[in-house]
C-alpha cells in the first residue's frame, strides 16, 4: 500500500505513544530534503527519520544512525536554535491527511515556555518539512515553494501555514452514512476510484480492498449502485477503518516468492494467497520494506551495463545460430547428389551423349528417379560433378554442426549469466559475474599490472527442516566451486531440468536424506532458475559422483547420465537461510 492516510494514521499512533514526553537531543540533516532526530525518552533513545524526498517521502523510527554533514545546512541550524532540547508533546494527523504535526514545547531566548510545530507533509513530489509557530506562521521549511512554483500555496518564511483543500475530499472517519451514499452516488467513475477520490487517506489499493470486502465490483460505475449496496459499502468501510481509530494496526509485508510486493497497516484479503510477514511496529515494517525494495532497485541499476553486454551478445549469437541452422538445413540434400553420382556410374553406359536427363531405379528405395544431366559434358563427368557437390555439402555439414553446437552452448552460457544477474543481491555478487564475462571475452581484459578485484561473494547457505546444509551457487563460477570442490561423492546435486539456474548441493554427511530435505533442495533449485515463475518446475537430482564436467566446457556446464526427477513449486519461504559464512 502507498504511504497513504491510513499508514500515516497508524504511524501517528505509534509516534505519539513512543515519542510523547521525549526530548530532542540531536538534530541532523544528512540530505538536503531529510532530517534525522535523536529523541530521549524515559525508557530509551530513539532515532526518527523524516524524508521529504520527491521520489520516496518517509517517516519512521530506526535503529540505524545517519550522521549529518560537517557543516549543517541553514534549516538544520534553525531547528537546533529553536527546538534542540525541546519536549515533544504530541504527534497528530489532521483529518486523515498525509500529514504529521509534531507539537514541541521549548524555552525561547528569554527563557519563557513556548510551543512550535514541525509539520511533515508526505505528498509525493510536493512533500515538505515545515517549521511553524503556534499560530501557524511559517518560520522556515526544508523546501521553499514560491508563487511561481505553486499557485495554490506559498511555503516561505512569514507566510501563513494551511492545508490546501484542492480536492474537496471528506474524512472517512467522521463521514455519515447519508453523506457517503450521496457522495458516491454522484460519481460517474468506477467504484474504487470514486472511493479514493472522494475520501481522504485512501489509496487505490485500499479502495480495491474495501470493494473486495464488500463483494462489490470495483470496476463498475459508482452511480449504477443502489442505495442499499452503498450503505453496505459504507459499513464495510467503517469496519475496515476501525483499527485506525483505535490504533490497533497490524503492520505486514506481502511477498511474491521472496520479493516484497506490498505493505499495509491493515489486513489485505486481496493478498491472502501471498506469504505475509508481520511486524510489531509500523516503523520496522517500513524500514524492512524499503530496504528490500531499495536493494533490488540498486542492484538492477548497478547491473545495467552487464545486462546490456550480455543481451547484446545473446542477440548476436541467436542470429548466428539461426543462420547456421539454415546452412545446416541446406546440406540435407547432400545424399541425393551422392546417389545421383552412384546411379550415373551404374547405369550411365546406356545414356546417349548430349542427354539432358535419364531415368534410373534407385536401388536403395526401389523407386524411379529422374537425374538431371549437363549435356555439354560427358556422362561420367556428370557423376564426378555430383560427387563433388556431395563432398562439399558433407564437409559443410560437419563444420556447421560443430559451429552450431558451439553457438548453442554459448547461448546457454549467456542465458545462465542472465539468470545469475537476476539472482544477484549485492554488489560483490556482480564482481564475480564481471570476472566471468572478462574470462569469456565479452569484456576487455584489464591492463597488464592492474589489480584483480577481491572476490567476497559467497553461495547462498540454507539449512533444511531436518538440519542438513544446502548451498546454492549465485553464478557459474560458484556453481563449479560447489559441485567440484565443496561437494563430496555422496552429497546430492540438484538443478532445474533444461533451464539456466543454480547448482544446489546438499551435504549428507553420509546419511540417507529424508524426503522433506529432497523437496526443499528441489524448491531451491526451482526458485534459483530462469523458470521460477512457473507453477511447477521439473528438477533433476543425482549424487554428485555422477556429475561430470567435459573438457573445455563453459563455467557451470556439466553432464550426467543417470538421475532422478521431480516436479515441484518454487516457494522457498519456509526454508531457513543462514548468513553466508
Amino acid at each position: 500500500m502507498a504511504f497513504d492516510g491510513i499508514t500515516v494514521a497508524c504511524m501517528a499512533h505509534e509516534l505519539n505513544k513512543r515519542l510523547s514526553g521525549g526530548r530532542i537531543s540531536k538534530i541532523a540533516q544528512p540530505e538536503p530534503d531529510e532530517l534525522f532526530l535523536t529523541i530521549k525518552t524515559q525508557k530509551e533513545n530513539l532515532r526518527l527519520l523524516l524524508s521529504a524526498s520527491a521520489s520516496l517521502p518517509l517517516v519512521y523510527l530506526t535503529e540505524t544512525n545517519k550522521p549529518g554533514p560537517l557543516t549543517a545546512p541553514n534549516f538544520c541550524m534553525l531547528l537546533r536554535k529553536h527546538i534542540n532540547g525541546g519536549r515533544i508533546l504530541s504527534v497528530t494527523q489532521p483529518s486523515m491527511e498525509r500529514i504529521l504535526r509534531f507539537e514541541i514545547e521549548h524555552l525561547d531566548e528569554m527563557g519563557d515556555l513556548c510551543r512550535k510545530y514541525l509539520v511533515m507533509e508526505l505528498m509525493g513530489k510536493h512533500s515538505n518539512i515545515i517549521f511553524c509557530t503556534d499560530t501557524d506562521k511559517i518560520i522556515d521549511s526544508i523546501k521553499h515553494v514560491s508563487a511561481q512554483v505553486s499557485s495554490v500555496r506559498e511555503v516561505l518564511p512569514g507566510r501563513e501555514y494551511f492545508i490546501p483543500d484542492t480536492q474537496e475530499k471528506s474524512n472517512p472517519l467522521d463521514i455519515t452514512e447519508e453523506a457517503f451514499t450521496s457522495l458516491i452516488k454522484g460519481k460517474e467513475s468506477k467504484l474504487s476510484k470514486a472511493l479514493y477520490t472522494s475520501l481522504t487517506g485512501l489509496s487505490p489499493l485500499a479502495a480495491e480492498e474495501i470493494c473486495h470486502l464488500a463483494s462489490l465490483d470495483s470496476d463498475r460505475a459508482a452511480g449504477s449502485y443502489e442505495t442499499d449496496e452503498l450503505i453496505h459499502l459504507y459499513r464495510t468501510l467503517d469496519r475496515f477503518l476501525e483499527p485506525v481509530r483505535t490504533g490497533a494496526c497490524k503492520p505486514a509485508i506481502y511477498y511474491d516468492k521472496n520479493a516484497p510486493v506490498e505493505f499495509s497497516c491493515l489486513p489485505l484479503t486481496l493478498y491472502k494467497d501471498n506469504r505475509k510477514e508481520c511486524f510489531d511496529t509500523v516503523s520496522r515494517m517500513l524500514e524492512r520494506y524499503y530496504a528490500e525494495k531499495n536493494t533490488l532497485t540498486r542492484i538492477r541499476q548497478k547491473s545495467t551495463d552487464l545486462r546490456r553486454i550480455v543481451q547484446t551478445a545473446l542477440e548476436r549469437n541467436i542470429k548466428k545460430y539461426d543462420l547456421q541452422a539454415k546452412q545446416l538445413k541446406d546440406t540435407e540434400k547432400r545424399d541425393k547428389y551422392r546417389i545421383y553420382g552412384e546411379l550415373i556410374n551404374t547405369y550411365g553406359y546406356s545414356v546417349e551423349p548430349g542427354s539432358k536427363s535419364f531415368e534410373a531405379v534407385n536401388y536403395y528405395t526401389g523407386e524411379n528417379v529422374t537425374i538431371p544431366l549437363d549435356p555439354q559434358i560427358p556422362v561420367q563427368e556428370n557423376a564426378k560433378k555430383y560427387f563433388d557437390k556431395y563432398g562439399k555439402l558433407k564437409r559443410t555439414c560437419e563444420a556447421v554442426t560443430t559451429l552450431l553446437t558451439e553457438t548453442g552452448a554459448e547461448i546457454e552460457h549467456l542465458k545462465s549469466i542472465q539468470t545469475a544477474l537476476d539472482i544477484a543481491l549485492k554488489e560483490e555478487d556482480l564482481v564475480q559475474i564481471k570476472e566471468e564475462l572478462i574470462a569469456s571475452g565479452y569484456i576487455r581484459k584489464r591492463p597488464a599490472g592492474s589489480k584483480k578485484p577481491k572476490i567476497t561473494s559467497r553461495p547462498f547457505h540454507y539449512i533444511s527442516s531436518d538440519g542438513y546444509h544446502m548451498y546454492v551457487g549465485k553464478n557459474n563460477l560458484q556453481n563449479d566451486e560447489l559441485t567440484f570442490q565443496l561437494a563430496k561423492g555422496n552429497d546430492w546435486w540438484f538443478h532445474a531440468k533444461g533451464a539456466p539456474g543454480s547448482h544446489v548441493i546438499v551435504q549428507t554427511g553420509g546419511d540417507e536424506l529424508p524426503d522433506r530435505t529432497f523437496e526443499e533442495a528441489a524448491r531451491l533449485a526451482a526458485y534459483y532458475s530462469s523458470n521460477r515463475q512457473a507453477e511447477k518446475i521439473e528438477i533433476d537430482y543425482v549424487e554428485k559422483k555422477h556429475v561430470k564436467k567435459p573438457n573445455k566446457a563453459k563455467p557451470g556446464f556439466v553432464v550426467y547420465y543417470t538421475n532422478y526427477s521431480m516436479m515441484i513449486d518454487s516457494d522457498i519461504s519456509e526454508i531457513r537461510q543462514l548468513e553466508n559464512q
